[in-house]
């Protein structure tokens, strides 16, 4: 598989970065979930957050006007620096300002980097490039995966929280480190202002593009219920530190299974996608019956799918937008995280009245997520053909 050494670099920046986040994703929601098993402040902790990162993928999209992406990625390291600090020494009576503080700058990281990600692929990136992307990007993600909790889960048994915390300071001296390596995108020679011109209408001026906004918001839902009760799930079987990490090497080793079948079959991408919407609903729906098995089963089928999901949605979508101007793509891209995070928030507002896996509220959100995840291969599809349709007749 060749790779344009700019990729290579910018996947680099993914694996350093994926260590940090993959640390966040488990042990800093674990860390604020063993105070008081408490599902609202998992939620509340992700609603500030993803609030945050909205905000911080536009104000990082202007930056990329004046700097370069190595400027947002060193902002991200010190961001990291910042939340590992507080992490290791912030103490408040008030536990929702606690998690509020602790999930600013970690909003602020993941919006930085998506804004850095976005525009660095899409400048570099040519047609298949996208498809190697992102299954590249997901080994690194599996591997991290396999390795990063059950290291820090031991770290963690052996030196407590603290001291992980600390540890996870070398890994922010490694990202700043990859920030020197990484392409140097700009948008600061281009003529237009990011800002004029942004109104939906210009932005989304084909089907193609429109179609996407309807993808994009149900993709949003399912999303974050996925990512934030794949957490729950996982602790509500065991509080062990060690068997929640055992767990997440075998939720990883499905997924680098699926990735090994999409590799090898010759598969159209439509299918693919339709294989992993129907592996993402049944895991959906299997928390109907919140057994510890049951949970676990759940956990690996959304993994599969997820899989599936990522790697063919993302193509398709970029694969569209790298056609528009640098500017116009850093608009569109703008857009993007607003209707996704705009419908992950609300999936979340919704959580927050969740307060176990048996009411009510939980089967409710149970449904909108599988609704939308089968939503997702036709809104994908629509703009999939219309993208290839408006191809055809700029090649005849």
């Amino acid at each position: 598989m060749q790779i344009s050494g700019q990729m290579k670099r910018l996947l680099l920046m993914n694996a350093a970065s994926t260590v940090i986040f993959s640390y966040i994703g488990i042990f800093v929601n674990l860390f604020i979930w063993e105070k008081n098993n408490n599902i609202s402040e998992v939620v509340w902790f992700n609603l500030i957050m993803f609030i945050t990162w909205t905000f911080a993928f536009a104000v990082g999209s202007r930056l990329l006007t004046k700097y370069t992406t190595r400027v947002l990625i060193r902002t991200n390291a010190v961001c990291g620096g910042v939340v590992f600090l507080l992490l290791s020494v912030l103490e408040l009576e008030n536990r929702l300002l606690w998690i509020t503080i602790i999930a600013i700058p970690i909003g602020i990281m993941w919006g930085f980097y998506a804004a850095a990600q976005n525009i660095t692929l899409s400048v570099y990136g040519k047609g298949k490039d996208f498809e190697q992307y992102f299954s590249i990007a997901n080994i690194i993600n599996q591997v991290v995966s396999i390795i990063n909790p059950i290291a820090f889960a031991l770290i963690i048994k052996w030196i407590g929280y603290s001291g992980s915390f600390l540890l996870m300071f070398v890994f922010v001296a490694l990202l700043l480190t990859v920030s020197f390596y990484i392409p140097t995108i700009t948008l600061a020679g281009e003529s237009e202002r990011l800002f004029r011109g942004i109104q939906f209408r210009l932005v989304f001026s084909t089907s193609a593009l429109r179609w996407m906004v309807p993808s994009l918001l149900a993709a949003g839902i399912f999303l974050q219920f996925q990512v934030l009760f794949a957490l729950v799930f996982t602790f509500s079987v065991s509080e062990d530190k060690l068997v929640i990490a055992m767990l997440n090497v075998l939720y990883a080793c499905f997924a680098i299974g699926a990735m090994m079948l999409y590799r090898k079959l010759k598969t159209r991408e439509g299918v693919w996608l339709a294989i992993g919407m129907v592996f993402v609903s049944v895991g959906i729906l299997l928390p109907l019956l919140p057994k510890a098995p049951i949970l676990i089963i759940s956990n690996i089928l959304t993994t599969i799918g997820m899989f599936y999901f990522g790697t063919v949605w993302n193509t398709r979508q970029f694969r569209i937008i790298a056609k528009q101007t640098a500017i116009q793509q850093a608009r569109i891209f703008l857009w993007r995280e607003c209707f996704l995070n705009a419908s992950r928030i609300l999936l979340l507002i919704l959580a927050l009245s969740v307060k176990d896996l048996h009411g009510g509220a939980f089967i409710v959100l149970i449904m909108l997520a599988l609704v939308c995840a089968l939503m997702v291969p036709y809104f994908s599809g629509k703009s999939t053909e219309a993208f290839e349709h408006q191809t055809e007749l700029e090649e005849k």
